[in-house]
């Protein structure tokens, strides 16, 4: 199976290295040097449509722009591209979600991708109303996927479970084609959600064989059913491999340790077991070293330092990385989800660079 590209729309803000400017006074980070305005991000968006990904995902959270409302003023200004919106089941009714998927569908002629964000951090879930604990969130996603599958059944469908409860739920029209659900989680709770409702599991960019472990793990809960792997990775790619490592080095010479320190103490404070893990492939410790949080050939730690959510980075010249890319498929990886800082530069870096050595190697369709 040919792999699958999509990048990154930076609705938080975007610039050059992973962190522009430190303000130690606010909790929830450092200014971002190019502001998430509609010009930039329709820039981002028809970079990744000239190059080839196929989408884009759009996170979601208190410190980025709305994903539904940005993507959809962004359709007008792109032809093909899919949008792969990020959103909270705890934070919308799932017959709200379902009209709203069946309405995007139709204006936008069949481009959207939902990405499920059950979370993993209280502070965050409490801030939009959710006081549910990490578990129960899990439990309540599954409910949701249930009822927003029914819903889209086109018939008006009952739903009573312990979280969630709806009667005669039904839409205009069920969106045609469905949006394929994007689902990641590493935990107990996670992984028989994904194994029962995605289309395609999401997972961090851990090393390659901690990926195939986690893969065997929601192929053994799926059974027959069908189900695509996906990873979540920042890319470093240049025309030689030491031109990439010194974008890098300028990454994490930029760093001051209180950031570090600081980002760790509310990364140590999340209750993802995802996050967990990507806190366990550098520790928090900044006196690596650039190559010393290279964790697997071509594969560095360093964005994690200061970054929650996907924290590695695939570093190389663009064969190399090419072949950390092809290292991930042979493990059962069809999809990858890519950024760079900053992203209109690092797409075309990638877009230009790796994706002709994808195509050349009969990975990617040209």
């Amino acid at each position: 199976m040919a792999i699958t590209l999509h990048w990154f729309l930076p609705t938080s803000g975007d610039g050059r290295t992973i962190v522009e400017h430190f303000h130690a006074k606010k909790s929830h980070g450092p200014a971002a040097q190019r502001d998430p305005d509609i010009g930039y991000l329709t820039q981002v968006a028809q970079a990744a449509e000239r190059l080839g990904f196929t989408g884009v995902l759009t996170p979601t959270g208190t410190w980025c722009e709305d994903a539904w409302l940005t993507t959809a003023a962004l359709l007008g200004q792109t032809s093909t591209l899919k949008f792969l919106v990020a959103f909270r089941p705890g934070t919308i009714s799932p017959t709200l979600a379902a009209q709203m998927a069946g309405t995007y569908q139709r204006i936008s002629g069949g481009r959207l991708l939902l990405n499920i964000v059950t979370g993993g951090d209280d502070l965050e879930q409490r801030r939009f109303g959710d006081w549910h604990d990490h578990d129960l969130r899990y439990a309540r996603t599954d409910e949701f996927l249930s009822i927003l599958r029914g819903v889209w059944s086109g018939k008006p469908f009952d739903f009573h479970g312990d979280h969630l409860r709806v009667e005669g739920a039904t839409t205009l029209a069920a969106p045609d084609p469905e949006p394929e659900i994007y689902f990641g989680g590493s935990s107990a709770a996670a992984l028989p959600v994904a194994a029962r409702h995605a289309d395609v599991y999401l997972t961090w960019g851990e090393p390659p064989a901690q990926v195939a472990e986690k893969i065997a793990r929601v192929r053994a809960l799926a059974g027959d059913r069908p189900l695509r792997f996906g990873v979540r990775l920042h890319t470093i790619t240049r025309d030689t491999s030491a031109e990439a490592w010194s974008e890098a080095r300028k990454m994490l010479d930029a760093l001051d340790p209180e950031q570090v320190e600081q980002a760790q103490r509310g990364l140590a404070a999340s209750e993802s077991v995802g996050q967990q893990r990507m806190v366990a492939l550098h520790g928090g410790d900044l006196s690596r070293g650039v190559r010393g949080l290279e964790i697997h050939p071509g594969l560095w730690a360093g964005i994690g330092l200061v970054r929650g959510g996907a924290g590695t980075a695939l570093v190389g010249s663009h064969a190399e990385v090419a072949d950390v890319i092809e290292e991930y498929h042979a493990h059962g990886v069809d999809e990858f989800v890519l950024s760079g800082y900053p992203h209109l530069e690092e797409a075309y870096w990638f877009g230009e660079g790796v994706r002709p050595e994808l195509i050349r190697r009969g990975l990617l369709k040209a």
